[in-house]
């Protein structure tokens, strides 16, 4: 990666410490002199998106040239200046002392990936003349931007959600556009239970055996990161094969209706979302987006790199 990005100057600590030396981009900026001097002592790249963060660096007295990113607000109505904001700020951050090593504009997509909205267009076009002439790097584009919308390109393209292999269009699975599922979240066969027709399953006996079944129960639940919302038919991959969730998803257990697979053993490894398995498609069964799955995985499930 050219540079990475961040939201929080802790995170971007974290990576200093562990060897990481390009750039690193403060998204959400610095809010007081305390955090802007620590910026500087680990060198990063600040996102100026309010005025205040402007006069935190015209009285900030350290020899550390710091390189700037200012944001504007082109329609997201989240962080940046407004655009009749733009020229002052710009001037005043020129007129700095130290001079930033580097003055970049910087801009977010409310609507990218709606691929037929006309926000983006809208967007970009409230963006043209303030960068217009002056010779400066722009970011813009975010995963959808940088799969659906060549002219957000621009100097430095920003994937998030992509870079977990996953897709930012509803309905749509990463694999569409050649990226590959970077995290698979696995569980174990804990319990194997035989229920008579009539037999429900977990809290609020939510689901009820219309016929003999074998119900495998998983270690893992909303504990760990498995939204409640995720819906009863909603995918668990065991040995391989499809079988549908059962029952409500408990703090640290799910309830998956193997009845028509080969016999399942405790032990066994079970895929719940993943390169066989769409984090795309177990987001849409919780009705949610994939960022949230992705994101959501708790401090307790244990992490394997490779």
């Amino acid at each position: 990666a050219d540079a990475f990005a961040v939201a929080r100057i802790e995170e971007a600590a974290a990576l200093r410490a562990a060897g990481i030396t390009q750039p690193i981009v403060l998204l959400e900026g610095i809010v007081n002199a305390g955090q802007l001097a620590e910026a500087a002592h680990l060198q990063l790249d600040l996102v100026i998106h309010d005025p205040m963060q402007i006069a935190l660096l015209e009285q900030y007295r350290g020899s550390q040239p710091l390189a700037l990113w200012l944001k504007v607000d082109t329609g997201m109505n989240r962080l940046g200046l407004r655009t009749t904001q733009f020229q002052e700020s710009w001037d005043r951050l020129q007129a700095l002392q130290p001079a930033p090593s580097a003055l970049r504009i910087l801009t977010h997509l409310a609507c990218a990936d709606e691929r037929h909205s006309s926000a983006t267009a809208d967007q970009l076009a409230r963006l043209a003349p303030l960068v217009r002439g002056r010779g400066a790097e722009v970011s813009i584009a975010n995963s959808a931007a940088i799969l659906a919308h060549p002219a957000t390109h621009a100097d430095w393209v920003r994937p998030g959600l992509a870079l977990y292999g996953a897709s930012p269009f509803a309905g749509e699975v990463g694999g569409t556009f050649g990226l590959v599922a970077a995290m698979t979240l696995e569980s174990t066969v804990i319990a194997v239970r035989q229920l008579d027709s009539g037999e429900c399953v977990g809290y609020g006996a939510a689901w009820r055996a219309a016929r003999p079944s074998a119900i495998a129960i998983l270690a893992g639940g909303y504990g760990d990161g498995l939204l409640r919302s995720l819906a009863g038919g909603s995918p668990v991959l065991i040995n391989g094969r499809r079988a549908p969730l059962v029952g409500r998803v408990s703090m640290d257990m799910i309830a998956v209706d193997v009845t028509d697979l080969p016999p399942v053993l405790i032990r066994e490894r079970a895929e719940l979302w993943g390169k066989a398995l769409p984090v795309e498609e177990v987001a849409a069964a919780a009705g949610t987006i994939p960022y949230e799955l992705l994101c959501g995985v708790s401090q307790r499930v244990p992490i394997e790199l490779g």
